[in-house]
């Protein structure tokens, strides 16, 4: 065959591309997401969509104001930044005060995602970051939750949406709700599995309904966005270690149903966990990381301080991730175990 043959084709690697992009895997999360987040706006009404707002906005300000000049177009067209201020608004309570949500979005940003040198570099969950900052630095406003108002109600704004930054303690007098796990660590008192299907509980902005965050979990495995390991090792250790502390005292400790349903667990394992920048890359360690994850929640939900624990059980395994996936690293072909060949 001559070198000058045209049907010859020399090109380097990759040979097989797909149509898969940064901004299209992006876009399905979105698009996954908008039914859980147009049923917290039926729940919650518009303090919720407010301080999603605010969150999204601290997001995209700081990604626009830290990426130099050069990359800000390509940087803000891959829709990241406005994901992670979205998922940063599903973790907050809907009367948070709009600077805490906005702060927290800048934060999820600057210290979660930029300082580690941006898209791909991050260690931790960036959303996870900023809540966890929020959590630390305005304990009581983040553990402060609303009655649903529903639709009747959607114009309604709380006084503690509107206080302003650090000049005054934001109101929380109006605020009285119990969330399901809250109840459930502190009096023992399971809610029906109905209202945690639904949504019918007070509680964060994104844990409205178990029932749509899986089928937004659904629409993303279809569309092959995440790794199925990470939801179905979670679920599978968190239902069994709830199963086993449920059948020593039923009357003191959630089953297994209670724990997959409630909280930040379904909205975690199927949106944070399996961020495939901090989760481990090898099947293997897709699996230590989720059984980590679900082990981690539950005792940190049962015997910890917290009534929930997803948060800090995906940290504490996303800083595990660089190790977790050296010690599971496929033998490469043609070599021993040791690495010799």
């Amino acid at each position: 065959m001559s070198k000058q043959d045209p049907k010859l084709l020399l090109q380097p690697a990759p040979l097989l591309r797909q149509g898969m992009t940064t901004p299209a895997a992006m876009r399905d999360v979105w698009l996954a997401l908008l039914p859980a987040t147009a049923a917290a706006l039926w729940y919650f009404g518009l303090a919720a969509l407010l301080v999603l707002v605010a969150s999204i906005a601290g997001s995209v300000l700081t990604e626009w104001a830290f990426t130099p000049k050069e990359r800000r177009a390509i940087t803000l067209r891959d829709n990241s930044a406005a994901l992670t201020g979205l998922l940063l608004g599903l973790t907050l309570p809907p009367a948070l005060p709009l600077w805490m949500a906005f702060v927290g979005g800048a934060v999820a940003i600057g210290i979660g995602k930029l300082i580690w040198g941006g898209l791909g570099a991050n260690i931790f969950n960036p959303a996870l970051v900023g809540r966890a900052f929020l959590l630390a630095t305005f304990p009581i406003a983040m553990t402060s939750w609303t009655v649903q108002q529903g639709p009747a109600e959607f114009f309604t704004v709380h006084a503690s949406n509107l206080t302003a930054p650090f000049m005054q303690a934001p109101v929380m007098d109006t605020l009285s709700a119990a969330t399901p796990l809250g109840q459930m660590k502190f009096e023992q008192s399971a809610t029906p599995l109905w209202d945690l299907l639904i949504g019918n509980t007070a509680g964060s902005i994104g844990e409205t309904s178990a029932l749509l965050l899986l089928l937004g979990g659904i629409y993303l495995f279809l569309r092959r966005d995440l790794d199925w390991r990470i939801p179905v090792g979670i679920f599978a250790s968190a239902a069994l270690f709830s199963a086993i502390l449920y059948g020593v005292d039923a009357e003191r400790y959630p089953s297994a149903l209670f724990t997959l349903l409630s909280g930040g667990m379904l909205l975690g394992a199927l949106f944070m966990a399996t961020d495939p920048v901090t989760s481990p890359v090898t099947p293997k360690g897709a699996w230590v990381f989720a059984i980590g994850v679900g082990f981690l929640v539950v005792l940190i939900r049962v015997f910890g301080g917290f009534p929930e624990g997803m948060m800090y059980a995906i940290l504490l395994m996303n800083a595990a991730t660089p190790l977790i996936d050296r010690w599971t690293q496929p033998r490469v072909f043609g070599r021993n175990k040791g690495g010799s060949a």
